[in-house]
């Protein structure tokens, strides 16, 4: 007997993921061309007109208009990004590029982060277009390069070199937001309406070089691991803002948990617990040390690199709650930042993102959350384009779906992807 076709959109996913766009950062990356054209040639099948932007050789952006049913209401921005984060294939129980299909999920890099999406988009526009239809309103499809690296030759340069793309645009959707989570006995959506802002920071020790056999206390490798061991163990306080609060009050009236303690709530969310608590206060995670060059030699300098993330505004007192932590002596050099973003949870975009979820998943809560990490959204608000976290997806309550980003075993199920093309086909034929 055969097996049944795929889902176009579990097909569509499982061909991103086979294809390696991995970034590694700081310019180092295998390219999105051959994932872009993949996108384009799909694009053109459906009678779009796709346009390349390629500001670096290899790191290949797209993007196509889909003309609405009504031109007069302000486009919507559906974006994406093809590059994907570094796998160590030994410590995968998959080739992390193979888009193995197992116990009805996909398996691979990416199909979390973010070519689930990737392909949700480009199936929800193919139902409307394949069945005669037009969105209600103009939508702009972006494809970007470069994600895993602030968008430094992916969204930024695109916004920069084509903000005519984007021209009537004024909201977006994309990754990281629109999944469901467990909320005690009971479930919820989150709907992201915020981002943390980030700094990537490089803390840099001297001290003088030496013959390894000496007593040398102006030792710079020791220097390093001390800032690194107290900032890496600092544990940083709560401090909500209003999306947070509203998340919190939410899962408390779905959970009944009357305390006052937002962590003591997070735990009611099962695997996504750490997520959540990462939302509502400073990271500062040590990422990469650098010393040395001969083992009997004490260097004269060592490095290590940070990623620090903070709620929108506080980048200032955070850097210098930082430097106050780790001392004078080290210095911070900070190679790559980028603003950090909030609005409202609610007008008409929100109302739609809310109904389309409820028409698919009845009576379940869809509640605002605030990413502790980003998202290309950034990019575009310089365009004034408000950026929302809506990939849906109806995840098994067991699934630690929020910890495969960037982890080991990447793999999301089917049947949530083929959910997520239904909601989105909704969205955009109606709103």
């Amino acid at each position: 007997m055969s097996e049944s076709p795929l889902p176009d959109v579990v097909r569509i996913a499982r061909d991103l993921i086979r294809i390696d766009t991995t970034n590694y950062g700081g310019g180092n990356a295998k390219g999105e061309r051959e994932a872009a054209e993949y996108v384009g040639a799909f694009l053109r099948e459906l009678g779009l007109e796709p346009e390349f932007y390629e500001p670096v050789e290899r790191r290949t952006n797209v993007v196509a208009r889909v003309e609405g049913r009504n031109p007069d209401k302000p486009a919507l921005v559906l974006h994406g990004h093809l590059d994907v984060v570094p796998a160590v294939a030994g410590d995968w129980s998959v080739d992390p590029f193979s888009g193995e299909i197992r116990d009805g999920l996909l398996w691979g890099r990416g199909a979390v982060d973010m070519k689930n999406m990737d392909a949700m988009i480009l199936c929800a526009v193919a139902d409307l277009l394949r069945a005669g239809e037009k969105p209600e309103r103009d939508l702009i499809l972006a494809f970007f390069s470069d994600e895993e690296n602030g968008g430094v030759e992916g969204s930024h340069r695109v916004v920069e070199a084509h903000p005519e793309w984007f021209a009537g645009a004024t909201e977006a959707i994309s990754e990281v937001g629109g999944y469901s989570i467990p909320v005690g006995d009971a479930s919820a959506y989150l709907l992201q309406v915020g981002e943390k802002a980030l700094m990537w920071m490089t803390l840099i020790a001297r001290g003088r070089a030496g013959h390894g056999s000496r007593v040398h206390p102006d030792n710079a490798v020791t220097r390093i691991a001390d800032a690194i061991q107290k900032l890496g163990s600092t544990s940083w306080p709560v401090e909500l803002t209003e999306t947070t609060r509203a998340l919190l009050d939410g899962m408390r009236d779905i959970c009944g948990d009357g305390t006052g303690d937002p962590d003591h709530v997070a735990k009611a969310a099962g695997p996504a617990e750490a997520f959540l608590a990462s939302t509502w206060r400073t990271t500062a995670n040590p990422t990469g040390l650098t010393a040395g060059y001969k083992h009997n030699v004490i260097p004269d300098m060592a490095t290590a690199t940070v990623d620090v993330r903070v709620l929108p505004g506080m980048e200032k007192r955070v850097l210098a709650e930082i430097q106050a932590l780790i001392g004078d002596d080290i210095e911070i050099e900070i190679f790559h930042t980028d603003i950090g973003l909030e609005i409202p949870f609610e007008g008409e975009l929100v109302e739609a993102m809310v109904g389309a979820l409820g028409a698919h998943d009845p009576g379940v809560p869809v509640l605002p959350y605030l990413l502790g990490a980003g998202t290309d959204n950034k990019a575009l608000s310089r365009l004034g384009i408000a950026g929302y976290g809506f990939a849906p997806l109806k995840l098994p309550r067991e699934l630690d779906f929020t910890g495969m980003f960037h982890g080991v075993d990447e793999r999301v199920p089917l049947d949530a992807l083929v959910f997520g093309q239904r909601v989105l086909t909704d969205l955009i034929r109606t709103y």
